[in-house]
């Protein structure tokens, strides 16, 4: 009798360590918040409660594009952060803009999420001097790479050469 079960290729992921190291270091600074009485605040949310904390009202297209995100994506991003009570919606320099702003409770919040953000920020810098090769040099490296030949070539050169066992 033969084992019908498909190869599950997802079994072998070189970049799962890094997705499961990113999301170890989120869940640290959830709990220096969750310790700091910040609650309900995911730390994804940080960068551009700090961003409209500095540079006042924008549009999702303009938060967007200072924090290198896809309109799309923020829009998704600034719906969450609006129903958890960090933003909120008001009428731009015309009616037919919105403004993202910060509600008074991310206002009463920011300065420690500021402080928070400089010791992440020494924490990663301490690490880094740890090991022989820090991350900031692995993307860098990465990036350097990918301007000689994209991803998605990679993939796609990979793609044609392959059979697929349908």
């Amino acid at each position: 009798m033969s084992d019908s079960r498909a190869i599950d290729p997802s079994e072998q992921s070189l970049w799962r360590p890094l997705r499961l190291l990113q999301a170890a270091l989120d869940a640290d600074i959830a709990r220096i918040h969750s310790g700091q009485r910040i609650d309900g605040l995911k730390p994804s949310f940080v960068m551009e409660l700090l961003r409209l904390h500095a540079c006042g009202p924008m549009t999702i297209a303009e938060l967007a594009e200072s924090v290198q995100r896809t309109h799309s994506a923020l829009s998704q991003k600034v719906a969450a952060m609006r129903e958890a009570g960090w933003v909120e919606t008001v009428v731009g320099d015309d009616a037919r803009t919105r403004k993202v702003t910060l509600t008074a409770k991310a206002r009463r919040v920011v300065g420690r999420l500021a402080a928070e953000w400089r010791a992440t920020e020494a924490a990663l810098a301490d690490l880094e001097a740890e090991i022989p090769y820090p991350l900031s040099r692995v993307v860098s490296d990465i990036e350097q790479a990918l301007e000689r030949k994209s991803f998605h070539d990679r993939v796609a050169e990979r793609l044609a050469g392959a059979e697929d066992p349908g």
